[in-house]
């Protein structure tokens, strides 16, 4: 495969990696069966095959199933663990050095590594003072359990006030076609201070697969219920920016989801871009994002499609509306 997109390096870690993670947010027991773990393992398998060697996982996922089962792929062959660049993340109620430290021996413990190679504060705390996890994730870098430490959904102020007591080496962000706000303060702030920027929801939730109904039913406990994008009275709005964005596509020749992911990485500050698979024919064709070429007059189009639907969208701070 010949690779059209360069290396990247997110912290003081050993080893350039593509700009492409695997992520493992849909990795849980919640989600899947047995024979689903197995899909799952050579979605992992067939990421590693095709150079992707960034895996994004956290505590949360799954309650831990998620980490549990990037450790199990590591101790298929523990010779893969020098291949990969490891992400995990956790999001605590105790806001304490102490508290962050256990959960980053919990993590190391499913993940089956001694060392994590990026460690995130998955969920700031509105209002709180987040110092002390700061302080935990540096004693735990100083330690040699992690290489990095990363935060996930900051504003610029909560940054600020982390950078205090310790360095910000990684950013991730909800960021895509269809949700765009970081790019007003956040990111600018992420290029200024050297911070990696990770998008995660890359495709939308799926919506940039480009196959969803006019009319999608989700079932009881599906997260998408969730999502701001799906609102009923936001759905029509995206779903036609989604179809527009998908013809696009086919007059330039490739998967919508292709160009949703290169459409990131041509974004001024985005580091590596997160996308999920269930599978190893899905993990393939992520892969297959980062190869070939693709005319700017495509990426002009999808970003004038973005620039509209985003006119519409409210000026949420997460696609999840999330606060804690």
């Amino acid at each position: 495969m010949h690779i059209a997109v360069a290396p990247v390096r997110i912290g003081p870690g050993p080893r350039e990696h593509l700009p492409l993670a695997l992520g493992g947010s849909t990795f849980g027991p919640a989600q899947y069966s047995g024979q689903e773990d197995a899909n799952l393992l050579g979605a992992m398998d067939a990421s590693l095959a095709h150079g992707v060697t960034h895996f994004d996982t956290a505590e949360g996922y799954g309650d831990g199933h998620s980490e549990r089962l990037i450790g199990r792929f590591i101790a298929q062959k523990p010779e893969r663990r020098e291949q990969l660049f490891i992400a995990s993340k956790s999001n605590l109620d105790d806001i304490s050095a102490a508290a962050m430290l256990r959960a980053v021996d919990a993590s190391r413990a499913r993940l089956q590594c001694d060392v994590i190679d990026l460690y995130y504060i998955h969920w700031p705390r509105t209002g709180k003072d987040m110092r002390p996890w700061m302080e935990g994730l540096e004693t735990a870098r100083q330690k040699g359990k992690i290489r990095a430490v990363g935060v996930s959904n900051f504003s610029v102020e909560q940054m600020a006030a982390l950078e205090d007591v310790g360095r910000i080496d990684a950013h991730q962000l909800g960021y895509s076609l269809l949700w765009r706000g970081k790019e007003r303060d956040v990111i600018p702030y992420c290029a200024a201070h050297r911070i990696a920027v990770v998008s995660y929801s890359s495709l939308a939730h799926g919506i940039l697969a480009g196959r969803l109904p006019a009319n999608p039913a989700f079932p009881v406990g599906d997260h998408r219920r969730t999502i701001l994008l799906f609102r009923a009275d936001l759905w029509p709005t995206v779903h036609a920016a989604a179809e527009a964005l998908k013809a696009a596509a086919a007059r330039a020749g490739r998967p919508l989801a292709y160009l949703a992911i290169r459409w990131l990485l041509r974004q001024p500050g985005v580091t590596s871009v997160i996308v999920g698979a269930r599978n190893a024919q899905q993990a393939a064709a992520n892969a297959a994002a980062l190869d070939g070429q693709v005319t700017d007059d495509v990426f002009a189009e999808m970003t004038r499609i973005s620039d509209e639907v985003m006119r519409a969208l409210p000026d949420e701070d997460n696609p999840y509306d999330y606060h804690p």
